[in-house]
């Protein structure tokens, strides 16, 4: 239960104060392909890759209809990281030798595509892949407000509590001033 609170505050947090977030890191929890582009029906070499970044070769991508689970602790792990709300142009393709590579899909991927309070998204194409991707922001982070917003919670509470003893300490003075004797 904490972990999915702590996760729909991740998600909360990343949407609203992007730039309290260092970095949303995205790692592929699932992916299954249904059709290769190999003609002479050898294995496919998937990748994914944003715009300007790194390719990440996912080896253990071989067949179709297989659904492929990652605990994102992979060496090809994260895919990409967001540090802002701004969309990256990202995709799946396979690699080939001969001719260009093949691509499975382009699409703009952006930190609002994680709205579940699980902070995963679905990208599915029809009759090419399923894929299912992960953000979870910084534990530290997100256990750094949880700390300060207690720490917060108990100091309103301790000056509402000095602000209610001082009233009484107040009446106490008039009372003694206009020589009014308490029974």
């Amino acid at each position: 239960m904490a972990s999915r609170w702590n996760s729909g505050v991740s998600i909360i947090l990343l949407f609203s104060f992007p730039e309290l977030l260092l970095s949303a890191v995205v790692t592929l929890d699932s992916l299954e392909i249904y059709k290769n582009h190999e003609w002479l029906g050898s294995k496919p070499k998937v990748y994914f890759q944003c715009s300007g970044e790194k390719k990440a070769a996912l080896p253990d991508v071989k067949k179709t209809y297989t659904v492929y689970k990652f605990k994102g602790e992979e060496s090809f792990q994260p895919l990409t990281e967001f540090s802002s709300k701004k969309c990256k142009r990202c995709g799946f393709y396979e690699e080939e030798h001969i001719k260009f590579d093949d691509v499975f899909d382009e699409w703009e991927f952006c930190p609002s595509d994680f709205a579940a309070s699980d902070g995963r998204y679905i990208r599915t194409v029809d009759k090419e892949f399923n894929a299912t991707f992960f953000v979870a922001a910084s534990a530290i982070f997100v256990a750094g407000l949880v700390v300060a917003y207690k720490y917060w919670q108990k100091r309103k509470r301790q000056q509402e509590q000095a602000r209610f003893l001082k009233l009484f300490e107040d009446t106490d003075d008039v009372e003694d001033e206009l020589g009014i004797d308490s029974i």
